[in-house]
């Protein structure tokens, strides 16, 4: 079958099942004893198991499975729902979301869950009481065991280490995708390091680490006398790390101790060859992304492994691995007489292999997985043929407990039907991708250009016909542009959905009570603005949940409710939609960010008598401004929203804040409702025409020379009361003029950034009009004060005036 064809419907389809299985576990958490919504939950993860399974996303499918197990004891009531098994479920739930999004981005969704996973089986077999610390004691994973390479030297120092009673430790670090500050996470999690322990050696190096020159994730050598469970829980405080794995050095992994599963007959082979003094591997082999003869590879590979014992099992088979069938990783599982570092070894010396890692088989995984099998078994019924058929529909061929939950016909039967019963009744929408509608957004935006080129044509040949076609072409397009642009609106929902289930990981982490209100999430806004304002959300929400609303104790000691509040609220005003971040915390201390502020050298001891608290409150927003006297876990007010200033300010919006102290705070964000079709004023400079956008134009006026006045060496105007500087565009842009101008009268736009005002002179005022925004593209991308350019109807280029930079 060619599933490329479905893989857009895929991954759209299994984002929403993913999104209603957060909801629902967030509904689950208020009403444990609601088995219905675990039944949601369990219809979800099933459906998109059997889609995972049918796209051949074999880790995908297997996590879901798993998951799946859980559910359905949960539903049978075998398990009573708790705050812990939610957790697991949750960080599956969030594995899952990162799968699917590697494979939107063109990736195979493969993922280290063996944690998870470990975490799902324990729960499942009625182990869910022993903590999480089990499966990183219990089963240290050395995945990273092969990325880092030691000299004679580096070994010495970590077996005498060893001999003295220190840990051996192997750290992988893995930063979140939207890390802004990797050097300052590094520097926080060697910080950490340094206090507990030895650094023996990193990868990357420690130059490269602080000069960013790396990825996400970074690996580092330690030897102390903590645990690794101790220095996973102090490294996974550093705000930003998304995942650490502490192996042993030297201790033997069992990262694929789960990929492949042996029949009856393989498992008496193995358990033979044991008793016979054999070794029993499973062996994972992963070849670089850039590997071109992958099957050549994969024959050098058994070569090897076929001199020194015999190949028990391999997934994929042999005739896939042959034939290329498969992505960059496979696995084989092998009896021997030669050590496991041996073997590792000799395979790595293979060209164009990345990685192997090599685990024991232990006989006791099998006895467990009978003894499962055994016990959920012991209450399927006598139509389980009927499931059976289901489950085949849709089942991961490479896991060794898949057969942990036998099938159950009436519950795995009903949610197929349910799936049925929740199609909507008619098909009234359809998906489409959104690159087409960025195909007729630009073809519909030359047409805007054209139509600006037919109007002036019109007027110079004033035929009655010619312009009454040109007024009705007007009319219609206008129509045709208000679908266009309503298309590519999306609700603020689609954002706001991740935020519910990250403020319950955060309340936990900090130990506060913090219940999240949404306000307007079916507002909508162009999907341009919507892809570029998620990060700066979730910058300015974390910032409210840790610095922002306080312990319980403090605020109980206020006075206010042990629980904590913010509302997140959306709402349209004109041509712009307004997005509040509110909080009822302890507020900004007006005190403390003057002090940091004149401190830092932002603003002079002078100018703060004369600052109103709002302009106090956004000095948090200069860059590296932070009034945290420790670095927090989480964020720290301050820390970072001079970049959440600029990417809002890019998209053409501003950002405010207010804030009384003990009270609260409100983040206010105003953004256009869309970018590519704004409305202008054209002005001419000498021959040079500019657009300046309506939006931030207040009005027009015409000035006498003589009411220019001078102040501070800055040309400035009285404007309704209020004096307002003057800027000469012809001066800031260069205009060259065949004569000097002299004039009596200049006319000037009144424009405004925030509470600021500026007057821009120019030489006269053409009109208003719609135009295309185009970009100046990659070789004119630091032009001051433009944002732009668009050809107007006479085919002449108009540059956009950009009135934000404009205005100090």
């Amino acid at each position: 079958m060619e599933v490329n064809q479905y893989l857009e419907m895929f991954i759209e389809e299994s984002k929403d099942h993913l999104q209603a299985c957060s909801e629902h576990l967030l509904e689950l958490e208020k009403n444990p004893d609601d088995l219905a919504i675990v039944g949601e939950i369990f219809r979800s993860a099933h459906t998109l198991k059997g889609m995972s399974a049918t796209m051949g996303f074999e880790d995908l499918a297997d996590l879901t499975h798993k998951m799946e197990n859980v559910l359905d004891a949960i539903r049978n009531e075998k398990i009573h729902v708790s705050p812990e098994i939610l957790d697991v479920v949750f960080e599956s739930v969030d594995h899952l979301e990162e799968m699917v999004m590697d494979i939107a981005n063109g990736g195979d969704g493969k993922r280290d869950v063996t944690s998870t996973v470990a975490q799902l089986k324990r729960i499942e077999l009625g182990e869910y009481a022993i903590p999480e610390v089990v499966a990183t004691t219990e089963t240290p994973v050395t995945a990273v065991a092969s990325m880092l390479e030691y000299d004679g030297f580096e070994q010495t120092v970590i077996s005498q280490s060893a001999e003295q009673g220190f840990n051996a430790f192997e750290i992988s670090v893995k930063l979140r995708e939207d890390c802004l500050l990797k050097a300052a996470r590094v520097f926080m999690v060697f910080e950490i390091l340094e206090k507990d322990g030895e650094v023996i050696k990193s990868s990357p190096s420690v130059e490269k680490l602080e000069d960013e020159q790396f990825d996400q994730q970074f690996y580092v050598a330690i030897v102390t006398k903590e645990s690794a469970e101790d220095m996973k829980n102090k490294i996974m405080k550093v705000s930003e790390v998304e995942e650490v794995v502490v192996a042993t050095i030297g201790k033997p992994a069992t990262a694929v101790a789960s990929v492949l599963e042996y029949d009856g007959f393989e498992q008496t082979v193995i358990s033979q060859s044991a008793e016979q003094g054999f070794n029993a591997f499973e062996i994972s082999v992963k070849l670089r992304e850039d590997c071109l003869l992958k099957a050549a590879r994969v024959f050098m590979v058994f070569e090897i492994l076929e001199k020194d014992g015999d190949v028990i099992k391999s997934s994929p088979s042999v005739e896939k691995l042959e034939d290329e069938q498969f992505d960059q990783q496979f696995y084989v599982a092998f009896v021997t007489k030669e050590s496991a570092e041996d073997m590792q070894k000799k395979i790595m010396k293979v060209s164009e292999v990345e990685e192997v890692i090599v685990t024991a088989i232990e006989q006791k995984q099998f006895s467990e997985k009978e003894q499962a099998i055994q016990e959920v078994a012991a209450t399927a019924t006598a139509t389980a043929t009927a499931t059976a058929t289901i489950e085949s529909e849709a089942k991961p061929v490479t896991v060794p407990e898949k057969n942990t939950a036998a099938p159950k016909p009436e519950k795995e039967a009903a949610p197929a039907k349910a799936d049925k019963s929740h199609a909507p009744v008619g098909n009234k929408t359809i998906r489409v991708n959104i690159e087409r509608l960025d195909i007729l957004m630009n073809l519909f935006e030359e047409l805007v250009i054209d139509r600006g080129r037919l109007q002036s044509i019109s007027t110079e040949v004033n035929h009655g016909e010619l312009n009454e076609t040109v007024e009705r072409m007007s009319r219609v397009m206008g129509d045709l542009q208000t679908i266009i642009l309503t298309m590519r609106m999306v609700p603020v929902e689609t954002v706001f959905n991740r935020f519910p289930k990250m403020i319950r990981q955060l309340s936990r982490d900090l130990n506060k009570k913090i219940n999240l209100e949404i306000i307007g999430a079916e507002t909508e806004l162009d999907r341009t603005v919507i892809d570029e304002i998620g990060d700066p959300l979730v910058h300015l929400i974390r910032n409210s949940v840790d610095h922002g609303i306080e312990n319980p104790t403090a605020r109980l000691a206020k006075g206010k409710p042990e629980e904590g509040t913010v509302v997140l609220r959306a709402y349209h005003s004109g041509n712009y939609v307004f997005i509040e971040i509110e909080d009822d915390g302890a507020g900004i201390n007006r005190e403390k960010v003057l002090a940091k502020a004149i401190s830092k050298g932002i603003v002079t001891q002078e100018q703060s008598y004369s600052m109103s608290d709002k302009q106090i409150n956004e000095l948090i927003l200069a860059s590296g401004f932070s009034t945290a006297d420790v670095i927090s876990d989480v964020s720290g007010r301050g820390v970072g929203l001079d970049v959440v200033k600029t990417t809002i300010e890019s998209l053409g919006g501003n950002i405010s804040i207010e804030s009384t102290q003990d009270v609260g705070s409100v983040f206010s964000i105003q953004l256009p409702l869309t970018l590519s079709i704004i409305s202008v004023m054209l002005v001419e400079i000498e021959k040079e025409i500019y657009a300046i956008p309506l939006s931030s134009i207040i009005e027009t006026s015409i000035i006498r020379s003589s009411e220019i006045m001078n102040a501070h060496n800055q040309k400035v105007i009285d404007f309704r009361g209020k004096v307002v500087p003057l800027v000469f565009l012809e001066e800031i842009f260069e205009v060259p003029r065949k004569e000097p101008q002299d004039d009596e009268f200049h006319s000037v736009v009144i424009v405004r950034k925030g509470e600021k005002l500026a007057g821009l002179v120019v030489d006269s005022f053409i009109g208003q009009q719609e135009i295309v925004l185009k970009s100046l593209g990659n070789y004119l991308t630091n032009i001051f004060a433009i944002s732009g350019a668009t050809i107007l109807g006479n085919g002449k280029v108009a540059l956009i005036v950009d009135c934000n930079a404009l205005i100090k």
